[in-house]
């Protein structure tokens, strides 16, 4: 039965979907900008969800907008800024900088990995889907899941020991 997506319900996925961003395009920043269009498309008009899919639909949407503006990046020209030109972001590790910089490594680890494994670990073990529910979202089979998962967590393990 389908329902209509609450916008009052969407800020308690914020985190998990924040997470999910930074993963997915490895950079704070632009996991910022992206889950800000996520929720502005999503809330643009009223969307409907079946059972309690929030997370599921929200996620689907997330992925959906970081491909589909990494194609439209893709086909214009590329503009380079030199370092000094850039200004170093700020992760928050005043307040725990162990923690940050951990954290900032796995983040890095995983935007490192190829896209179907980042999409699989993101999904699951940053977002807390179900194998079901990343396949959904995805758009692959379930059976899928647990072998992209498996590969991709053993990069990330061998990527932060190294």
């Amino acid at each position: 039965m389908a329902r209509t997506l609450d916008p009052e319900s969407l800020g308690d996925h914020l985190d998990r979907l924040f997470r999910a961003a930074w993963a997915l395009c490895g950079s704070r920043e632009d996991a910022e900008d992206l889950v800000q269009e996520t929720y502005e498309r999503v809330l643009r008009r009223p969307r409907f969800v079946r059972r309690d899919d929030d997370l599921g639909y929200l996620y689907r949407t997330l992925h959906n907008t970081y491909f589909n503006a990494r194609r439209t990046a893709s086909r214009r020209p590329r503009v380079t800024a030199q370092l000094d030109d850039v200004q170093a972001a700020s992760s928050r590790a005043d307040v725990q900088p162990e923690q940050a910089a951990e954290n900032n490594l796995v983040l890095e680890a995983v935007a490192a990995l190829s896209q179907p494994m980042r999409e699989v670990l993101v999904a699951v073990d940053v977002l807390g889907l179900s194998y079901a529910e990343a396949g959904k979202a995805l758009g692959v089979h379930e059976n899928t899941i647990p072998s992209r998962l498996a590969r991709a967590r053993l990069e990330v393990a061998e990527a932060l020991q190294g």
